[in-house]
């Protein structure tokens, strides 16, 4: 049972960024994540940065903290320079980072980078490069040289030396609910992430949240018995947020919460750390209320 949170790029570090990321550890979080777009929803129009160099940052400034993003995805990112990347932050960190990554969807990462009259990947466009870009990672974080001609992606002779201090890489949490993505899970993953059911975050009920999870569960272990692996070695990820519950209006609310899900498998619960003014508004208080005290209330 892990209990995780997710910080938002969106405070100057100089202006309570740093302080808020040695907090997370103070309360003692397992892996305090920050979320890899170019922009997000609503905080479009302000400040938001970058997540290598924020995690960078955060790795210089904690000491037992793990680090990851929720999630990294090709819509602008490729696997060659972020390989170099993870590698470079894996190091600074002692080893302490988790990649989260997904297919990513179509908001302003799918179209900030295109030309005029371009049209975005559809859906079936986004799961083709996910399942390039998802093996093509994992040979450039483990082997010195790596050579590729695909379809999406090219790689020649690019050296990633030495090479993760995590061996043998950094392990993947990947985010998916479909089967393509949930292949790449069984194939790929040391992690499995989801968000729930999106489609019942407003009219949904949290039993339905709850069988929606179940299902998704059972689909993932269904994904790793056609290749032999057994699900139980993947951790399972829960990245609150998006469903119907409401697990921080209290301790009480989180205890119940926190225990239907973990019964259900769910090894890692994430919530959100607090931003005023937003839909993560959360009640300071009770949100360290719940970092230091909720999982010992499950008993």
């Amino acid at each position: 049972m892990r209990l995780s949170t997710v910080i938002l790029p969106v405070r100057r570090w100089h202006e309570g960024g740093r302080e808020q990321w040695q907090r997370a550890e103070q309360l003692g979080f397992h892996t305090a994540y920050t979320y890899d777009h170019l922009s997000w929803r609503t905080f479009r129009d302000g400040p938001w940065f970058g997540a290598v160099p924020t995690l960078t940052a955060a790795a210089a400034s904690t000491d037992r903290l793990r680090l990851g993003t929720l999630v990294t995805s090709p819509n602008f990112r490729h696997p060659v320079t972020l390989a170099k990347d993870l590698i470079t932050l894996d190091d600074v960190s002692g080893g302490r980072i988790t990649l989260g990554i997904g297919a990513g969807g179509n908001g302003f990462d799918a179209t900030t980078l295109l030309k005029s009259g371009q049209e975005p990947w559809t859906p079936r466009e986004r799961a083709d490069h996910f399942a390039e870009f998802v093996p093509l990672l994992d040979r450039l974080l483990t082997e010195p040289v790596v050579t590729h001609e695909g379809t999406h992606y090219s790689a020649t002779e690019a050296r990633n030396i030495p090479g993760c201090v995590q061996r043998p890489r950094l392990p993947f949490a990947v985010a998916a609910t479909g089967p393509r993505g949930l292949k790449l899970a069984a194939r790929h993953g040391q992690a499995w992430v989801t968000t729930g059911d999106p489609r019942l975050f407003e009219s949904g009920t949290p039993g339905q949240s709850l069988e929606a999870i179940r299902g998704q569960i059972g689909k993932l272990g269904a994904a790793c018995a056609e290749i032999g692996r057994d699900a139980s070695e993947l951790d399972k990820i829960f990245l609150t947020g998006f469903t119907p519950d409401r697990p921080l209006d209290s301790i009480d609310a989180f205890v119940d919460f926190a225990g239907r899900h973990f019964a259900l498998g769910i090894t890692e619960i994430v919530i959100h750390a607090p931003i005023p003014d937003s839909d993560f508004a959360t009640d300071v208080k009770v949100f360290e209320r719940i970092a230091m005290e909720g999982l010992a209330q499950l008993g």
